[in-house]
């Protein structure tokens, strides 16, 4: 089994990488032959989406050669993802948004009438988020929500099935 975590949050030791290794070390006990694949998304190179669309007739993006290729490899490659991000603006990180974006020729193909088709069907997904907005206001004000749904949206157009989700709030002072 191949875990690949997508960690958006700039902060190597901040609270989405701790609850990120936690996670990966209880699937670890569950599953002991299990290979961990982290990627930090804040040390990825890659150039932002043109929105050029031809990797819908590609199959690929068609940009040169970057992380972002690397990481739709990974993702191709993975049974599972686990993906942490902290809460910007109701939202996730915009460079984990930015990566999401060049990755849509990776996760869901598409039909001849332009129905999107998702790749990955059959594996699971953790979503993890991390918001400074205190309990329940977080979810009152659409913090952490919007977070989950934006990346659940990417996720599930892509085949995913989202099997656990945990938000971190009030995080200002941990």
């Amino acid at each position: 089994m191949k875990i690949l975590i997508l960690n958006g949050s700039p902060r190597k030791k901040g609270n989405v990488s701790r609850v990120l290794k936690t996670e990966s070390d209880r699937l670890l006990k569950k599953n002991p032959s299990a290979q961990i694949i982290w990627e930090n998304v804040s040390d990825l190179n890659f150039a932002f989406c043109h929105g050029c669309m031809a990797c819908r007739s590609k199959g690929s993006c068609i940009l040169p050669q970057d992380d972002a290729h690397k990481i739709e490899e990974e993702i191709k490659e993975c049974d599972m993802l686990l993906v942490g991000t902290p809460v910007y603006w109701g939202n996730m990180n915009g460079k984990l948004k930015c990566l999401f974006d060049r990755l849509v020729a990776g996760m869901m193909g598409e039909s001849k009438r332009g129905i999107p088709l998702p790749l990955h069907k059959g594996k699971k997904a953790i979503i993890i988020t991390s918001c400074t907005t205190p309990f329940p206001f977080n979810y009152i004000c659409g913090q952490s929500g919007g977070a989950v749904r934006a990346v659940r949206e990417v996720l599930k157009s892509s085949g995913f099935k989202v099997i656990r989700k945990i938000n971190l709030s009030n995080t200002k002072n941990r």
